[in-house]
């Protein structure tokens, strides 16, 4: 394992930590520690977190609360032993590297990052303090760390990534006639890229074609939706700009009569028809408590994997159906949760 600047650093901490526990041996079992086993916050150590969110859209809010929710779970009072400074980069990817290199100067603990352009300017600009991100599909492919199951550096979170393959079969449950699925995202995101070339490969044993087009800012969704033509659905991917301009995808698709299916809830309540989708919320708690053991235990960010979704559900929007001139499956309905 590589010796990183936060690695060296952590060691140095372990070794006081230790020399401090044997001073403090003879201490009464009433004295407060470092853990929280009663759940009430006692002793445990008030830290401060920025929190770097790449654009406001319903998956990111709440993998971001989400996140905080872990820290009040485990007995952390906001404002009082746990500080949390939320900066949004509303999708520009400048603003997300001054937040960083801000965060790289601040009296932070740790830093959270949420969505893969937030993480990939932290890990450059932050060196010195462990780093969190969620909302990632490909770490990997995003270089944000060595391997999922070794991260190797300051840097570990969790991932994303959706069930494509499943999100597919329930395009063809809902269109089942589909053979062209159409898929519109921007080309400046390189966990949309992952995204669709895992919906590509998948595909292939679905005799689904994959029809794309990319864009470059919110202002291109609507006329890139009408340019993937004749196609039978379109499935719209964890694209941060896609998804944060849901709506002029959604008013296209429903003027051309074509079902949009979702990765994430978000996009369901945005307007598209179902998903198989990530819960972001309890994906954000599962953050938040991967940091609560890096700030309370010591857990260091190089050793801890890369952690991945551990629930998908069905989500449905039966008025967006209506609108699509589709019906939702009884077999799926059965099993879903609808939205308002």
């Amino acid at each position: 394992m590589r010796q990183t600047p936060f690695r060296r650093r952590a060691l140095a901490i372990v070794g006081v930590a230790a020399a401090a526990a044997l001073t403090l041996a003879g201490c009464s079992s009433s004295d407060t520690g470092s853990g929280n086993e009663g759940g009430d916050g006692a002793g445990l150590k008030s830290v401060k977190v920025g929190i770097s969110q790449l654009v406001q859209h319903p998956a990111l809010d709440a993998a971001t609360d989400g996140f905080k929710q872990a820290f009040i779970d485990a007995g952390y009072e906001e404002g009082k032993t746990v500080e949390f400074d939320v900066q949004n980069a509303n999708n520009e990817q400048a603003v997300a590297v001054t937040i960083a290199q801000n965060f790289a100067t601040s009296d932070n603990d740790l830093v959270l990052a949420v969505a893969t352009p937030a993480a990939q300017a932290a890990a450059q600009a932050i060196t010195d303090k462990p780093i969190l991100f969620t909302a990632v599909t490909d770490a990997v492919a995003a270089k944000l760390v060595d391997s999922n199951e070794k991260p190797g550096g300051n840097i570990t979170g969790t991932s994303d990534m959706a069930p494509l393959e499943d999100q597919l079969k329930m395009i063809q449950q809902i269109v089942p006639d589909a053979k062209k699925v159409g898929i519109v995202y921007a080309s400046g995101e390189v966990n949309s890229e992952v995204q669709v070339k895992a919906a590509q490969d998948a595909a292939k044993g679905l005799g689904i074609e994959i029809v794309t087009k990319t864009v470059t800012t919110a202002n291109d969704i609507a006329q890139a939706t009408e340019a993937l033509g004749d196609v039978d659905a379109i499935y719209v991917p964890t694209d941060n700009m896609v998804v944060s301009g849901i709506s002029s995808l959604v008013q296209v698709a429903e003027d051309k009569q074509i079902p949009v299916i979702g990765a994430e809830s978000g996009t369901v309540k945005g307007g598209a028809i179902a998903t198989l989708g990530i819960d972001y919320t309890e994906l954000g708690k599962q953050t938040g408590e991967m940091a609560i053991k890096i700030l309370q235990d010591g857990a260091d960010p190089a050793e801890m994997p890369v952690e991945f979704s551990k629930e998908f559900a069905y989500v449905v929007n039966p008025d967006a159906a209506k609108r699509m001139g589709v019906e939702i499956p009884k077999e799926i309905l059965d099993k879903a949760e609808t939205v308002e």
